[in-house]
Protein backbone atom coordinates (compact mmCIF):
# COMPACT_ATOMS: atom_id res chain seq x y z
CA UNK A 1 0.00 0.00 0.00
CA UNK A 2 0.87 3.49 -0.82
CA UNK A 3 1.94 6.00 1.91
CA UNK A 4 -0.33 8.99 1.65
CA UNK A 5 2.00 11.14 3.71
CA UNK A 6 4.82 10.57 1.39
CA UNK A 7 2.50 11.24 -1.50
CA UNK A 8 1.34 14.64 -0.36
CA UNK A 9 5.18 15.54 0.70
CA UNK A 10 5.70 14.66 -2.59
CA UNK A 11 2.48 16.26 -4.30
CA UNK A 12 3.28 19.52 -1.86
CA UNK A 13 6.69 19.85 -3.03
CA UNK A 14 6.04 19.75 -6.16
CA UNK A 15 3.16 22.75 -6.23
CA UNK A 16 5.98 24.50 -4.86
CA UNK A 17 8.76 23.87 -7.52
CA UNK A 18 5.76 24.09 -10.32
CA UNK A 19 4.77 27.19 -8.76
CA UNK A 20 8.44 28.50 -8.25
CA UNK A 21 9.11 27.79 -11.91
CA UNK A 22 6.02 29.51 -13.45
CA UNK A 23 7.11 32.94 -11.33
CA UNK A 24 10.59 32.84 -12.08
CA UNK A 25 9.46 32.97 -16.04
CA UNK A 26 6.76 35.63 -15.20
CA UNK A 27 9.04 38.11 -13.44
CA UNK A 28 11.76 37.15 -15.61
CA UNK A 29 11.00 39.99 -17.95
CA UNK A 30 11.35 42.88 -14.74
CA UNK A 31 14.52 41.61 -13.08
CA UNK A 32 16.55 41.15 -16.18
CA UNK A 33 18.46 44.00 -15.94
CA UNK A 34 18.60 44.07 -12.13
CA UNK A 35 19.90 39.94 -11.94
CA UNK A 36 20.99 39.04 -15.18
CA UNK A 37 23.54 36.83 -14.49
CA UNK A 38 21.54 34.57 -11.92
CA UNK A 39 18.24 34.25 -12.97
CA UNK A 40 18.79 34.33 -16.62
CA UNK A 41 21.04 31.57 -16.23
CA UNK A 42 19.60 28.74 -18.87
CA UNK A 43 21.42 25.74 -17.13
CA UNK A 44 18.73 27.48 -14.08
CA UNK A 45 15.51 27.61 -16.07
CA UNK A 46 16.35 23.85 -17.34
CA UNK A 47 17.18 22.81 -13.77
CA UNK A 48 13.55 24.11 -12.58
CA UNK A 49 12.14 22.02 -15.51
CA UNK A 50 13.83 18.73 -14.79
CA UNK A 51 12.92 19.16 -11.80
CA UNK A 52 9.38 19.91 -11.89
CA UNK A 53 9.37 17.13 -14.49
CA UNK A 54 10.94 15.11 -11.73
CA UNK A 55 8.91 15.57 -8.84
CA UNK A 56 5.88 15.29 -11.04
CA UNK A 57 6.47 11.90 -12.15
CA UNK A 58 7.33 10.71 -9.07
CA UNK A 59 4.56 11.77 -7.33
CA UNK A 60 1.90 11.30 -9.78
CA UNK A 61 3.61 7.70 -10.50
CA UNK A 62 2.40 6.97 -6.55
CA UNK A 63 -0.52 8.85 -6.46
CA UNK A 64 -1.88 6.82 -9.78
CA UNK A 65 -1.03 3.47 -7.74
CA UNK A 66 -2.69 4.77 -4.81
CA UNK A 67 -6.38 6.10 -6.95
CA UNK A 68 -6.15 4.76 -10.35
CA UNK A 69 -7.24 7.50 -11.90
CA UNK A 70 -4.87 8.76 -15.47
CA UNK A 71 -6.38 12.40 -15.10
CA UNK A 72 -3.73 13.93 -12.86
CA UNK A 73 -1.29 11.86 -15.04
CA UNK A 74 -2.69 13.72 -18.13
CA UNK A 75 -2.61 17.22 -16.74
CA UNK A 76 1.32 16.41 -15.86
CA UNK A 77 2.02 15.79 -19.71
CA UNK A 78 0.47 18.95 -20.65
CA UNK A 79 1.98 20.77 -18.01
CA UNK A 80 5.62 19.62 -19.20
CA UNK A 81 4.81 19.99 -22.72
CA UNK A 82 3.84 23.49 -22.48
CA UNK A 83 7.22 23.78 -20.65
CA UNK A 84 9.70 22.28 -22.65
CA UNK A 85 7.87 24.06 -25.51
CA UNK A 86 7.96 27.56 -24.17
CA UNK A 87 11.85 26.81 -22.79
CA UNK A 88 12.70 25.89 -27.05
CA UNK A 89 10.23 28.87 -28.07
CA UNK A 90 11.87 31.50 -25.49
CA UNK A 91 15.63 30.43 -27.16
CA UNK A 92 14.39 31.08 -30.29
CA UNK A 93 13.94 34.70 -28.84
CA UNK A 94 10.06 34.81 -29.59
CA UNK A 95 8.26 36.35 -26.54
CA UNK A 96 5.23 34.03 -26.36
CA UNK A 97 7.80 31.66 -24.69
CA UNK A 98 7.50 32.80 -21.29
CA UNK A 99 3.32 32.73 -21.43
CA UNK A 100 3.97 28.82 -22.42
CA UNK A 101 6.26 28.53 -19.28
CA UNK A 102 4.18 29.98 -16.58
CA UNK A 103 1.16 28.05 -18.30
CA UNK A 104 3.32 25.01 -18.20
CA UNK A 105 4.11 25.46 -14.28
CA UNK A 106 0.42 27.05 -13.61
CA UNK A 107 -0.58 23.38 -14.84
CA UNK A 108 1.86 21.10 -13.52
CA UNK A 109 0.93 22.64 -9.95
CA UNK A 110 -2.24 22.08 -10.81
CA UNK A 111 -1.92 18.75 -12.15
CA UNK A 112 -0.34 18.04 -8.09
CA UNK A 113 -3.17 19.59 -6.45
CA UNK A 114 -5.82 17.38 -8.62
CA UNK A 115 -3.23 14.24 -7.45
CA UNK A 116 -3.80 15.14 -3.77
CA UNK A 117 -7.44 15.44 -4.00
CA UNK A 118 -7.97 12.21 -6.13
CA UNK A 119 -5.17 10.33 -3.39
CA UNK A 120 -7.80 11.48 -0.19
CA UNK A 121 -10.96 11.70 -1.89
CA UNK A 122 -10.80 8.90 -4.07
CA UNK A 123 -13.05 11.04 -6.13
Amino acid sequence: MINPLSTTKLDRLGMVASLACAVHCALMPLLVSALPLFLQDERLEWALVGTSAGLGVGSLTRGFRRHGQKLALCVLVLGLTLLISGRFVEEANNPGGVLLIVLGGVTVAFSHFLNHRLSFTGA
